[in-house]
């Protein structure tokens, strides 16, 4: 404050002068007036002397405080360099003892693995020697007992001496665990043996301890071997046991009528036999005819429950050969499959070694099938049964496929073998049969459809209705062949006929019936269908030329001639037939509806097929009108139209109005 004081008293000392006033003077005054200030500081510092005087003692104070915690510093800095090298040394020593303990540590870690392996501990001991085999504790202590055999083998070559310590005790626990698996193992397969037993509940026992099994072929292969040969003796004699029975028992609910060599396709009816030869069939068209029998196919059957033979002769039941077959070879697919995959869990077998434990077990009872099979289709002229079957095994093989079990691939191949050959040569013998009918052997003569052609289209139909599934180009061509001996069967019928009319009728009526037949379960673009389609378009479109000729004939034949002449460009030479021209005017008009109601009626009576009968009046009233309105644009030519008997032309719209009410309706 006294140097602001000052200040301002400089100040306003030079803002006088600025102002004129004189300087001397006011210099003296800022004199008096510093002199004045300096005074009065020298009273304040004098009144503050005691304050000043105790903030030195303080400061003085300080000073010795601060010269202590120098040294107290100083000492801290020498003691904390002595420790930093402590520090140092300790730390190398912790590096040094990590080491040390990490080297201990995988030496405890090996040596440790290496003493539990070796030690046996006497909770394995009594397990091994005191528990049963089926409690889960055995086991545990036979899977380590395993464990520890095969590390005392890995340090027997390694040459590790401690090994000799623990050898023997695992070898005496090694034959005893062999000895209990081998007695547990034996009485399972045993119990196979036993009247009424469903062995797969033993074999399922036999999975939860596979093991055992395996234990035994690593161990001991002699016991394993044993008990591989023990159960595929056991199972081998078990399966040919069980199906040779069952097999019997299902031929004696067979149906007793069945087809034989004379039950052939060109058989008569009424034909006799020998005196000593067996009755035939009450009907030869059940042989050929499917019925409910490809039922046999559908899914639902086909892998159904198989038949049960006591029950069904207590129901006085009777089957057909391929209801037995299916019954027989779904047990046999069952049991196979079952065998297939229990063979390859519990025996540890693939590939081929699977398929020759599995045949050295089913061997035995598939070569027993293959030979009855063989005795019963040599002498089996059912082709329908024999058809089914190869389907069957068709179906069978695929599922197994499915399945990816190829165990019963070369027998299913082996059953084909043996069926399709006869197949083939039963179809042969129908084709001969048919080739070889005298028509005048095969009684009285009829414009209905012929047995002989009956029977070939139900044959005909169920063999194409079950060959679609599973097409098979070999059996198509046999069809091809017994086709064609039909047709030309059908064409010596007919020309047993005095008239080509009935001979139409014949024709007409014998490939409807065949064509409808098939239609019912072939498709409608299978040959066949095809073939009888073309046919009987043919034969229909010739009948109806005939049946128009004897009333509207001289008509028809007048409009063929015109026509042809009308190309030539002669239709003058018909110039001068007036009077015939007028005869067929007035012939027509007077007596066609008459003729057309006759035509109705004796087309009717002449086929069986009502259906056929109204397409067939239908497409005669057609071609009728075809004809007629070729007759009017005829008339209507240059040549003719000067004629006055056009006026007795029946209207071309009237006529079709008429005619449709001729139409029969059904």
């Amino acid at each position: 404050s006294t140097g602001l004081h000052w200040f301002l008293l400089v100040f306003s000392g030079f803002y006088w002068s600025l102002l004129g006033v004189d300087l001397r003077q006011y210099s003296k005054q800022v004199e008096a007036e510093l002199q004045r200030i300096e005074q009065a500081s020298i009273k304040d510092y004098i009144k503050e002397s005691q304050n000043i005087a105790l903030l030195h003692n303080q400061i003085t104070a300080c000073d010795s405080i601060l010269e202590r915690m120098e040294g107290m510093l100083s000492g801290f800095q020498s003691d904390l360099s002595s420790i930093s090298s402590e520090i140092q040394t300790l730390q190398q020593q912790s590096v040094s003892m990590n080491v040390r303990l990490k080297n201990r540590q995988a030496v405890r870690s090996h040596l440790s693995q290496l003493v539990d392996e070796l030690v046996v501990p006497g909770a394995m001991i009594s397990t091994i020697l005191d528990s049963p085999v089926t409690e889960q504790e055995f086991l545990e202590q036979l899977h380590e007992l395993n464990n520890k055999i095969n590390f005392a083998k890995e340090l027997s070559f390694r040459e590790t001496l401690a090994c000799s310590d623990i050898q023997d005790i695992v070898d005496r626990l090694k034959l005893k665990a062999v000895s209990k698996i081998r007695e547990f193992i034996l009485q399972k397969i045993y119990s196979f043996r036993k009247p009424m037993t469903n062995y797969q509940i033993p074999q399922n026992t036999l999975l939860k301890y596979r093991f055992f099994y395996q234990f035994l072929l690593a161990n001991e292969r002699t016991v394993a071997k044993e008990i591989r040969d023990e159960y595929v003796d056991t199972m081998s004699k078990i399966y040919f046991s069980y199906f040779k029975s069952y097999s019997g028992r299902l031929l004696k609910v067979q149906y007793e009528e069945v087809a034989d060599k004379d039950d052939l396709m060109g058989v008569e009816d009424t034909a006799k036999k020998g005196f000593f030869s067996k009755p035939s069939l009450k009907s030869r068209n059940t042989i050929f005819t499917l019925g409910q029998r490809g039922s046999i196919l559908s899914p639902a059957e086909l892998e159904g429950p198989i038949l049960v033979p006591h029950t069904a002769q207590r129901g006085d039941s009777r089957y057909p050969y391929e209801t037995l077959f299916r019954s027989q070879h779904y047990a046999l697919l069952d049991n196979g499959c079952r065998e297939f995959l229990f063979l390859s869990d519990f025996f540890m077998v693939a590939g081929n070694s699977a398929l020759d434990l599995f045949n050295s077990i089913m061997g035995k009872t598939l070569s027993m099938f293959l030979k009855s099979m063989s005795t019963y289709v040599s002498d089996c002229y059912d082709s329908i049964a024999i058809f089914l079957c190869i389907h069957i095994i068709l179906r069978f093989r695929a599922i197994t496929a499915k399945r990816t079990i190829p165990a019963l691939d070369k027998y299913w191949e082996a059953v084909l073998e043996l069926l399709w050959p006869r197949f083939d040569l039963i179809l042969e013998m129908n084709i001969h049969s048919i080739r070889n009918t005298d028509p005048q052997k095969l009684g009285v003569l009829d414009t209905r459809p012929h047995y002989i052609t009956r029977r070939y289209a139900e044959f005909s139909s169920a063999i194409v209705s079950i060959n679609q599934t599973f097409p098979n180009e070999r059996t198509n061509a046999l069809l091809g062949q017994l086709q064609i001996e039909v047709e030309n069967f059908v064409l010596k019928m007919a020309a047993e006929f005095p008239s080509r009319r009935d001979q139409l009728i014949f024709l007409i009526n014998n490939y409807d019936m065949m064509l409808s037949v098939l239609m019912e379960r072939a498709a409608d673009d299978s040959k066949e269908v095809e073939g009888f389609q073309q046919l009987l378009l043919a034969r229909t479109q010739e009948f109806i030329e005939e049946i128009l000729s004897p009333p509207f004939g001289g008509m028809i034949a007048f409009v063929k001639e015109a026509e042809a002449l009308m190309e030539k460009g002669q239709l003058d030479r018909l110039k001068n037939e007036e009077a015939r021209i007028s005869q067929l005017v007035r012939g027509f008009s007077s007596s066609w509806k008459q003729s057309v109601e006759a035509m109705s009626q004796d087309v009717m009576r002449s086929f069986t097929n009502f259906k056929n009968g109204t397409s067939i009046i239908q497409g005669a009233l057609t071609q009728l009108i075809q004809y007629y309105h070729g007759f009017h644009k005829v008339l209507n030519q240059p040549t003719f139209r000067s004629l006055a008997v056009r006026s007795e032309l029946i209207n071309l719209h009237h006529l079709m109005v008429e005619v449709k009410k001729h139409k029969p309706n059904f």
